[in-house]
C-alpha cells in the first residue's frame, strides 16, 4: 500500500469522520492526494459521508494491520481447522502434500476459517470441494501448536479440531496440491507423518462427549 494511502487511513482512524481539507496533509498537492483518496474509496477502505470521509469496516481492519509492529504480527498464531474424517469401515482420511513446504508429508485435511461463515460450514464446504465427500462436522477440541527446530520457532498455530459424521460420497482428489486416500490402520508416528498427527489422533480418540484442549510444543 502506498504511504499516502496509509496516511489517509491513519488520520481517519483517529476521528469519526473528517473533511477533505482536514484530511489532506498540507505538503501534498490536491491532484496527488485526491488520486490516492479515490484509490482507498475504490478498494472499500474509505467512504464519503455528508461531512467528509470515514473508514469503512474493512478500512478499520486495514488500520489494525498497518499499525501493528512487524514483530508482533510474526508472533501471532495462525488459525487453522483440522478435519478428522473416518468412513463407515473405520478408515481414516489422510492426504499427502504434493507441494512445498512439507512436500510428501502426510496429515489430516485442514482449511482456514472464514470470517463470514460458521466454522462448521467452512469445514463441510472445504471437505466437499477437496474430496467430493459430504459430511456433517462437529467441534471436538481446540488448542495451540508451538513447533520448534532447535531454538527457532518454525510455526505457531491456533487450531480447532473437528470430527466428521454421516460421511457419504466417493472419494475423489479435487485438490491439485494434495493426494487424498483412506488408511485403515495408519502409524501416526511414522517418519512421513506431520509432527502433530499422533497428538491430534489421540485427542480425537479421547474426546468422547467433552471438548479437548491442547497446548503442545513440538520439536522437529
Amino acid at each position: 500500500m502506498h504511504h499516502i494511502q496509509k496516511t489517509i487511513i491513519s488520520r481517519l482512524a483517529r476521528v469519526t469522520e473528517t473533511s477533505f481539507s482536514d484530511l489532506q496533509p498540507s505538503e501534498l498537492e490536491n491532484k496527488l492526494f485526491n488520486y490516492h483518496l479515490k484509490r482507498t474509496i475504490a478498494e472499500g477502505l474509505v467512504r464519503k459521508t455528508d461531512k467528509g470521509y470515514s473508514l469503512t469496516p474493512t478500512g478499520r481492519k486495514m488500520w489494525k494491520r498497518i499499525s501493528d509492529k512487524t514483530e508482533h504480527i510474526s508472533e501471532r498464531a495462525f488459525s487453522v481447522l483440522f478435519l478428522i474424517v473416518k468412513n463407515f469401515d473405520g478408515e481414516w482420511l489422510l492426504y499427502k502434500r504434493k507441494t512445498h513446504p512439507l512436500l510428501g508429508r502426510v496429515g489430516f485435511m485442514h482449511c482456514t476459517p472464514n470470517a463470514h461463515e460458521p466454522i462448521i460450514s467452512t469445514a463441510r464446504k472445504s471437505c466437499h470441494e477437496k474430496t467430493g465427500l459430504t459430511a456433517d462436522f462437529r467441534v471436538i477440541g481446540s488448542g495451540y501448536f508451538h513447533i520448534f527446530s532447535g531454538d527457532i520457532l518454525e510455526s505457531f498455530t491456533h487450531f480447532t479440531l473437528l470430527s466428521a459424521d454421516n460421511v457419504t460420497g466417493k472419494l475423489s482428489t479435487l485438490d491439485g496440491d494434495a493426494e487424498y486416500f483412506w488408511a485403515s490402520d495408519p502409524d501416526f508416528q511414522a517418519s512421513d507423518m506431520l509432527p502433530n498427527m499422533k497428538i491430534l489422533a489421540d485427542a480425537y480418540r479421547s474426546s468422547n462427549d467433552s471438548l479437548v484442549y491442547l497446548d503442545e510444543t513440538i520439536q522437529i
